[in-house]
């Protein structure tokens, strides 16, 4: 079955080149964005009752831009001016760059990691001396904490926002030749909103071994998956399944 109509389980890009904008017109599908979780800040006072004192941290480690919100939000809620001294390990450049928004970048103590958390590790280690806190998700990759405590460094995590599922009921009647999923939430997202849920004729285009796994534990089939080394990408695999599926257009 050819393929005329996408739904992207994201918010939609906010920049004009955004390769997806590109997919849509060279290819001349539908491509629609939705969230299918979003993210909610947990109140300065439940953090309070996590037993946490901002004061008390010598480093914030930072592993994405939701992070930085809301480490910036709870130290606004709890009145506490962040010093300039206050060391930021980011996990990627993209964070780090991102941190701009709050603090002025050449006048504080920035430190880089390349992309995963594992690589940002050793930096962490070079300042063993720090009090780290980790603002965090309640949804945290298991590796992070085991990562830290290998360390041996003096760090404390915090729930400072939560992933939550969308409300998608409007989508009930609404049908696609493809959806496209990048984590396990999205997963558990699409049948909270659809118990019923049947695959039939749908593709299923999904990113990253850990949403594979959730897609296949549902019983549901996987048509479409990156990265690969040939599709590094998802806008790259769906786009070399368009060209196979919609020949002779």
């Amino acid at each position: 079955m050819k393929v005329k109509t996408i739904l992207v389980s994201q918010p939609e890009p906010k920049i004009e080149n955004s390769p997806y904008f590109d997919l849509q017109e060279k290819q001349k599908v539908k491509i629609d964005f939705r969230p299918f979780i979003h993210v909610e800040g947990v109140p300065a006072k439940e953090i309070r009752l996590q037993k946490i004192d901002l004061s008390h941290y010598t480093a914030i480690i930072l592993t994405s831009r939701n992070a930085v919100d809301h480490f910036f939000r709870v130290a606004e809620e709890m009145r506490f001016k962040v010093p300039d001294s206050m060391k930021y390990f980011c996990q990627s450049e993209a964070v780090a760059y991102y941190l701009q928004k709050y603090v002025v970048y050449r006048k504080r103590k920035i430190y880089v990691g390349k992309r995963t958390f594992s690589e940002l590790s050793p930096t962490i280690k070079k300042y063993k001396d720090e009090t780290f806190l980790l603002p965090t998700t309640d949804k945290l990759k298991p590796e992070v904490p085991t990562i830290l405590n290998n360390l041996a460094v003096n760090w404390k995590q915090a729930v400072f926002y939560k992933t939550v599922i969308s409300d998608l009921s409007d989508l009930e009647d609404v049908f696609y030749d493809i959806l496209v999923f990048f984590s396990p939430s999205g997963i558990d997202s699409l049948f909270k909103n659809f118990p019923d849920f049947k695959q039939n004729d749908t593709r299923i285009a999904v990113f990253g071994n850990t949403t594979i796994k959730a897609v296949e534990a549902h019983g549901l089939r996987v048509d479409i998956a990156a990265p690969t080394p040939e599709t590094p990408s998802m806008t790259m695999a769906l786009e070399k399944y368009i060209k196979k599926t919609n020949k002779g257009k």
